[in-house]
């Protein structure tokens, strides 16, 4: 019984002194620890930070890109101004040659009517 009782007894405490063992010695050593792990954080924080401008950098160039490219779309655009001077001069070409026949189909016909009054005056 002395036995079992002892037993129990060192059943029951060594957990609690495993625990305590725990606690004592991670006083010490933890703050070298967490020095360790605040080093870490911080050259964690520095590479993530890197990265971050990297990132930053890059959409920059990106935007710059794009941006660079629809300047470029504008200038095309307006150099085809060019383009649409040269439509216009079309379009005024082909509205003066259809006035100019609407003209002549007007004087054909006024011609016709003038020759049509003669003929019939004459008689």
């Amino acid at each position: 019984m002395k036995y079992t009782l002892l037993s129990l007894c060192l059943a029951l405490a060594s957990p609690s002194m495993v625990f305590a063992s725990d606690t004592m010695t991670s006083i010490d050593p933890e703050k070298p620890r967490k020095k360790l792990s605040l080093e870490k954080q911080a050259e964690q924080g520095r590479i993530d930070s890197k990265k971050l401008e990297q990132t930053q950098l890059d959409k920059a160039r990106a935007a710059a890109k794009e941006t660079a490219e629809r300047e470029q779309d504008v200038l095309s655009h307006q150099e085809s101004g060019e383009w649409q001077d040269e439509q216009r001069q079309k379009a005024k070409a082909q509205f003066d040659e259809r006035a100019e026949r609407e003209n002549k189909y007007l004087k054909q016909a006024q011609e016709a009517a003038a020759k049509e009054r003669q003929i019939s005056e004459e008689q």
